[in-house]
This record gives structure tokens, sequence and C-alpha cells, in this order.
């Protein structure tokens, strides 16, 4: 069975570039790693391949639902799964293509997702506490009946927090032992991008100046127009939160841009807790240097 190529890092790193030139060159289809990229109507702020990108190579889980239905790492894994199979019963090669570690790691070890149907009155609930009692509360009761899945979920991230308590309380037994790992039965080869901190910064500035300048504000109205609720997940996410904020004359445009970029460089570190420089699974190429070239005969080596 022909290996999966995983291409992983943190966001603006050049990961779309690298997969668009590999595919090209190697006649392969790209499958989305991206929480965000999966929603329409979405496209400047989640740094969507273009549809002259998208015109160039097969992409997959890209554009497959709207921001207000839901969504989950269950229902991705199984549609991933489903679209690697197909790929590859074509003989064709699959890149796995993202910054979303939950989603990358899922399909590359083989995650067991608890199905749990999402618990829409429970969630609120929990939401409300978070503005109560604080985040540190919720973490702290996770922490008390599953310690092994509060070590590994940061107290921020409220939604795996709530998701955690969610399947605790529907199916009576910690998540931490829900989700196992049952290896998939493809090889992976797994390239990740880095470079320095101070560089990686200046590119996610150069891209929210972009995102600025291309429109981000109209999408942003656009999808209010068309009656999306800021409170939704995908509205609430980086960029959109800000930028709602700044059309409901709650910041002034520079702010809202500002603040985007520092949410985007916290993100960018909390990638690099999925994505450890360390882990000797992952080819890392700083992207500083010519890495063309030695990816290319890397993956070729694969995969031959």
């Amino acid at each position: 069975m022909r290996p999966i190529i995983a291409i992983i890092g943190p966001t603006a790193i050049g990961k779309t570039r690298l997969a668009l030139q590999l595919a090209q060159h190697l006649e392969g289809e790209i499958i989305g790693a991206d929480s965000r990229q999966v929603y329409r109507y979405m496209d400047i702020g989640t740094a969507k391949p273009t549809p002259g990108e998208r015109a160039l190579v097969p992409h997959h889980l890209v554009d497959i639902i709207d921001p207000d239905e839901p969504f989950s790492i269950a229902l991705y894994q199984e549609l991933a799964c489903q679209t690697i199979q197909e790929i590859q019963r074509r003989d064709g090669l699959v890149f796995l293509v993202g910054g979303s570690g939950l989603y990358a790691w899922g399909i590359m070890e083989g995650w067991k997702i608890p199905k749990v149907a999402p618990d829409h009155q429970f969630r609120h609930l929990m939401e409300q506490r978070t503005v109560t009692e604080g985040k540190e509360s919720l973490h702290a009761e996770l922490r008390t009946v599953d310690p092994v899945a509060a070590e590994k979920i940061d107290f921020r991230n409220t939604r795996r927090v709530i998701r955690a308590l969610e399947v605790i309380r529907a199916t009576g037994t910690p998540i931490s032992q829900l989700q196992q790992k049952d290896p998939p039965p493809f090889p992976t080869l797994i390239i990740g991008l880095t470079t320095s901190r101070d560089h990686l910064y200046q590119r996610i500035d150069e891209r929210v100046d972009h995102m600025m300048s291309e429109g981000l504000v109209e999408e942003v109205n656009s999808l209010l127009e068309r009656g999306y609720d800021p409170a939704l997940a995908p509205m609430s996410g980086m960029g959109y939160k800000q930028v709602v904020q700044y059309l409901q004359g709650e910041k002034e445009l520079s702010a809202a841009t500002e603040e985007t970029k520092f949410e985007t460089h916290r993100f960018a570190r909390h990638q690099y807790a999925w994505f450890r420089l360390a882990d000797p699974r992952i080819h890392w190429f700083d992207i500083t240097r010519n890495i063309d070239e030695p990816v290319t005969r890397l993956v070729d080596k694969a995969i031959s």
C-alpha cells in the first residue's frame, strides 16, 4: 500500500505551497486537515486554497459544510478515512495537509473517537459556568473525573474540556479510556515545516495584513448578512471574531487586526504542542533553507 504523505506545521508556514508542488509533481490528491477550511463561505480568514490552486490538484474535505452545521473530529475522521480508501483504490497518492493537530494525528495514529452526539443543553450549561466560575473550574472538574484527559487538554480550550465532560456524562467512562488508538493499515511519511519564532510571527503578520487587504471584512459581513450567528464556533475563530467586533462597533479595525495577529501567534505556539520538534516520526525542514529538492527526494524514496 502506498504511504500517505502528511505535511504539517504551524499556520502561515507554507504547507499549501509545498503540497501543491509535490502533488502536481506526483499526480497526488490533497486531503485537508484543517478544522476551519471545512466551512463554506469562509475563504479568506481560513487561508483556504484558492479556486485556482484547487483546479491544479484535486482537494478533499474543503468546503463541505455550512458554518451553522455540526461538525466533529469523529465525522472528519470518518470522511477522511473513506476518502483515503477511495484514492488508494485508484492507486492514487494521498497528501494529508494541515495544521489541526487533532485532525492530522487522528488519521495518522488511528484514533478511536467516541461517537457521542452533541448535547446542546449540557454544552450551554457548561458555557454558562465558564462565565460565572471561570474556565479553570471546568478543567478542575475534568481533572477529578479524568486526570489523564485533563493533563492533555489546555484549560483555555473550553470546547475540548466541555466535550470531554460531555462524553464522560453520556458513557460513564473517562474519555481517555475511550480514545484508544488503532494504527491505520497504511504507512505514513510525515514532513514538518518550521522556522524561527520571529520569522514565523512575521509571516503571520504579513498574512493577516493580506487577509484584510483581500477583503476579510467584506467576507465576515457577508456571513452576517447570510444570517450566521456570531456565537457560532466557526464565527468565533481567529480573525472572524475580531472583525465581527469591528463591524459591531466594539473595536477599531486597527485594533481588530492587531488582536488577530496576537491570537494567531498564540495559536501557532499551541500547534507546536501538537507537532513537537523532538518527535522522531516527523522529518522537519526549516523553510529558510532550500527545501524543495531534499523534500522531493524524501517523498520519491518513500513511494518508490
